[in-house]
């Protein structure tokens, strides 16, 4: 096991600043060469302190903008174009990265595509659930519907 720090929020591990163990292999060939974790020492104990408070501040601020989000999010429905086939299959499948785009382009604010999780996989037309998480303590149910191109 290696006691590493987060660097970056990490779904089901973490939060910038926390300190975890993890298998060695998993912080070895993803954590680190994705920048997400560095590996843990004396010395970075104590950047964890300032991480942890610069995080603390802009929290307080963005719990407020997060609820907002997630009341705009939750009200409205999406639209995803996409190419689709003659009985609505589409070529490929929907991303994470397409629907935060389409919530860009709908002009309900900006979302990260990393923080967006489709509960199932899109491969034709019609409406589907994707779970935002904006704040540590706010997560948005977001409906979108999938048209073709």
């Amino acid at each position: 096991m290696a006691k590493i720090i987060l660097t970056h929020e990490v779904s089901n591990l973490g939060s910038a600043g926390d300190v975890v163990e993890v298998k060695d292999g998993y912080a070895r060939n993803y954590l680190f060469p994705r920048g997400f974790a560095t590996q843990w020492s004396k010395g970075a104990e104590r950047q964890i302190e300032s991480i942890k408070a610069a995080r603390a501040a802009r929290e307080l601020a963005s719990l407020e903008d997060a609820q907002a989000l997630a009341a705009s999010l939750t009200s409205a429905t999406v639209t995803v174009p996409a190419k689709a086939g003659a009985e609505g299959r589409l070529f490929g499948s929907i991303k994470a990265e397409q629907v935060a785009d389409a919530v860009k382009a709908a002009g309900l604010g900006e979302i990260d595509k990393r923080k967006v999780e489709i509960r199932e996989q899109v491969r034709t037309v019609g409406t589907y659930q994707a779970t935002v998480r904006l704040h540590e303590d706010v997560n948005a149910n977001i409906e979108f519907e999938v048209v073709p191109a």
